[in-house]
């Protein structure tokens, strides 16, 4: 049996540039530390990551709804390292092939670039980018048409499918969500400016990150304030959706639609496919015996975001 370990935790780009009391500061970096803690006590010998894109690292010139990286390199966005990740390119084509041999329609790069919603569950779990050997994998959470919650289960449980032959330690992470809809803006909607970014905005100037950085802080502070127009957290749902995953209802999470996630929870809680994603993959990688149970949930205005963790480990037959 492969002993595997979950990891499903939020991230957020505003730590650190629109932050709440410093008590639950405090509290989000203990909880951070002691998922870190076990991490590193697990000792994973591969990483399935399970992460979104924020328009850093794809783009509407050719949007994927999943993609597996051979290789793979952080744009560094706000506060994350820039640089490559120890992608183990033999063992990515495998289980992209694998995935594909399941009928899952997959993309593969060879020069993926990823953004803070990969980096930084890497750096806070893990301590860097390069500590343990990672497969990326990326699911479209942004850009209309996305996949439903039944696709990302069929694509975790391939990918754990594929974890399970390989006789090793593995960690699955989940990165994303929950309830939020921070200012990204839609194509259907977008100034020709922004259009074109969005279709072909890779490798911006610095001032162009910047600028672009600065407006999601400043969307940020108002949504803290009250004065914002963004879509509310919704800590109700927030709390359905992980006690389903905590107990394993899929009939329950393929019953999820598209159109309701968006307007219950927001344009960016389809992050939270990721998290599907990767229990999908532990119920597939352990033959379906792991425990799973939320670790923690705080709705955060001033990172304009649903803040969870949930985990689990797999557990003797």
């Amino acid at each position: 049996m492969t002993k595997a370990l979950l990891t499903c935790l939020s991230h957020t780009p505003l730590k650190g540039n629109v932050d709440p009391l410093p008590e639950v500061v405090d509290e989000v970096a203990r909880l951070v530390a002691q998922l870190g803690e076990e991490v590193v006590a697990f000792d994973p010998e591969l990483i399935f990551l399970f992460a979104p894109d924020h328009y850093n690292g794809f783009f509407l010139d050719a949007m994927p709804q999943l993609c597996i990286g051979t290789a793979a390199e952080s744009v560094g966005d706000y506060s994350t390292s820039a640089g490559p990740l120890p992608v183990p390119r033999d063992i990515a084509e495998a289980c992209a092939a694998h995935v594909v041999g399941r009928d899952i329609d997959l993309a593969v790069s060879y020069r993926m670039q990823v953004d803070h919603g990969f980096a930084q569950p890497l750096e806070e779990l893990t301590g860097s980018l390069a500590r343990y050997p990672v497969i990326p994998l990326f699911i479209n959470s942004v850009a209309p048409p996305v996949i439903s919650f039944r696709r990302a289960r069929q694509f975790g449980e391939a990918v754990g499918e594929f974890a399970r032959q390989l006789d090793k330690r593995v960690l699955f992470i989940g990165s994303g969500g929950l309830s939020h809809n921070p200012p990204v803006p839609q194509m259907a909607t977008a100034a020709p400016e922004v259009a074109e970014r969005l279709i072909a905005g890779r490798n911006p100037t610095a001032e162009a990150r910047a600028a672009r950085q600065q407006r999601t802080i400043d969307a940020a502070t108002q949504f803290a304030a009250g004065t914002s127009p963004l879509h509310p957290l919704n800590p109700r749902w927030d709390e359905d959706f992980m006690a389903n995953l905590a107990c394993q209802d899929w009939a329950a999470l393929d019953g999820y639609g598209n159109d309701a996630i968006t307007e219950a929870a927001g344009a960016s809680a389809h992050e939270v496919k990721t998290w599907v994603a990767a229990n999908a993959a532990m119920n597939a990688a352990t033959g379906g015996h792991y425990e799973a149970r939320a670790r923690y949930y705080r709705a955060i205005p001033e990172w304009i975001a649903g803040f969870a963790a949930l985990t689990g480990v797999s557990r003797p037959d």
